[in-house]
């Protein structure tokens, strides 16, 4: 049994994954305050990942749309791109660990916090997208 080490998991309400034509997938989520340190991205294989972030803060992503299971489960690696709504705050890959199942334990809160660099079209043009999809529990209009 794995032992959790943050305390608040955030759940992010509306995210986007993207792959490009070498079959490399970036999730964008809203940028959370200080630097991650060992993130790691643990998916279940069905509609849940948990972005363990740093010792204090994991980030669950839940209804992830159908068409991207395979890829996700498939990937060693993921690009993490945090937003500020279309500024880039940072990018960094995490490993995917594929999990029988995510036992989310903590206080559940919501946070949307940061500062301005890049533009998210920016990214997106640089990664070189074939692929996007929406998930989460509300789409963004």
């Amino acid at each position: 049994m794995e032992t959790q080490y943050y305390t608040v998991v955030e759940k992010q309400d509306f995210f986007e994954i993207i792959e490009n034509k070498y079959g490399e997938l970036a999730i964008f989520i809203d940028a959370r305050d200080g630097s991650p340190k060992n993130p790691v991205l643990l998916f279940d294989g069905k509609k849940t990942a948990l972005l363990k972030r740093d010792d204090r803060i994991a980030v669950r992503l839940d209804n992830i749309d159908e068409e991207t299971k395979a890829p996700l489960a498939e990937a060693e690696f993921v690009m993490i791109v945090e937003l500020q709504g279309k500024m880039v705050e940072r990018v960094y890959a995490v490993e995917v660990d594929n999990v029988e199942e995510i036992a989310i334990k903590g206080k559940q809160t919501r946070a949307d916090e940061l500062i301005m660099s890049k533009n998210k079209e920016d990214i997106i043009k640089n990664f070189g997208a074939v692929h996007s999809w929406i998930g989460g529990s509300t789409k963004k209009k």
